[in-house]
């Protein structure tokens, strides 16, 4: 193989593989579907010529009949008039009409089924048309499926790089440090700027300020064993309203044994029980 000849293949392979590469089906589509709709403005274009040209055959065909006829008509008219020549003449006349109209007729009959034959290619054709119509629309509609699916697989393939991922953490480490740094200054800030002993008595406060949580810890330890249960209304009195209980127990009971001085034993006795039992006795001072 010459140089020449290999380097016309070489240019001719890299103009086919530009084209390729360019070629974009919807638009390759587009240009076919207008190529094939030309061709059917030229198919309906020469189908209509060729039926102007069947009509103006027919008519003429039909003029040709109509003047056989009327030469027919004459001569019967000659006939009449006992004038053979002149019926010899007219039945001569409509002879060549006659000639010429089955001329016509044949050239009719051809042009016709022509024309026949070319509209039956030219709903072909406009069914052809149609159905690339849709086929167009079917391999676009993949088309741009496929590019859809294209494009999410390059960007789920770009998700699954860790650099991604790294720079996420890295720039939340950032963040972070930057959060410390802030809290730090205004601390920093608050230290230097207000009255430190104030500040103490704050910190004081905000940490014995929930009592909740205390008695919550207690309840739960007593509910475990651990801590001793509550004591009773009576043993957390103060001394000063103990007393005044115990005194005003006694006077109650010096009254009800002063009234019943005039009982008898029994009914001492039993009085005595009902007295302990409605005032039950207090627990001993600690």
């Amino acid at each position: 193989m010459g140089i020449f000849s290999r380097i016309g293949s070489l240019i001719k392979s890299n103009i086919n593989d530009l084209i390729s590469k360019a070629e974009d089906p919807e638009k390759m589509l587009n240009q076919v579907l207008l190529d094939m709709q030309s061709s059917l403005v030229d198919a309906k274009k020469q189908v209509a010529v060729a039926i102007a040209d069947e009509k103006r055959l027919q008519k003429q065909l039909e003029t040709e009949q109509e003047k056989s006829k009327e030469w027919e008509r004459k001569a019967m008219l000659a006939v009449r008039a006992n004038d053979d020549a002149l019926a010899r003449e007219a039945l001569a006349r409509k002879q060549e009409h006659d000639t010429i109209g089955g001329q016509y007729q044949q050239q009719w009959m051809q042009q016709k089924a022509a024309v026949d034959k070319l509209k039956d290619a030219l709903r072909l054709l406009n069914n052809k048309i149609e159905e690339a119509k849709r086929k167009k629309n079917i391999l676009v509609a993949r088309k741009k499926r496929a590019e859809a699916q294209n494009t999410i697989a390059k960007t789920m393939s770009g998700l699954t790089d860790t650099s991604a991922f790294e720079t996420f953490d890295r720039m939340s480490a950032k963040i972070d440090q930057l959060e410390a740094e802030a809290e730090a200054g205004s601390e920093l800030a608050g230290e230097m700027t207000g009255d430190a002993l104030e500040s103490k008595f704050k910190q004081l406060e905000t940490s014995t300020s929930s009592p909740g949580s205390d008695s919550a810890l207690l309840e739960l330890k007593q509910k475990m064993g651990l801590a001793a249960p509550p004591q009773s209304n009576q043993a957390q009195l103060p001394p000063a309203q103990t007393a005044a209980s115990h005194a005003q127990t006694q006077a109650q009971g010096g009254s009800v044994l002063g009234s019943a001085s005039s009982l008898s034993a029994e009914d001492l006795k039993e009085l005595e029980e009902l007295n302990l039992d409605e005032n039950p006795a207090t627990p001993p001072k600690r």
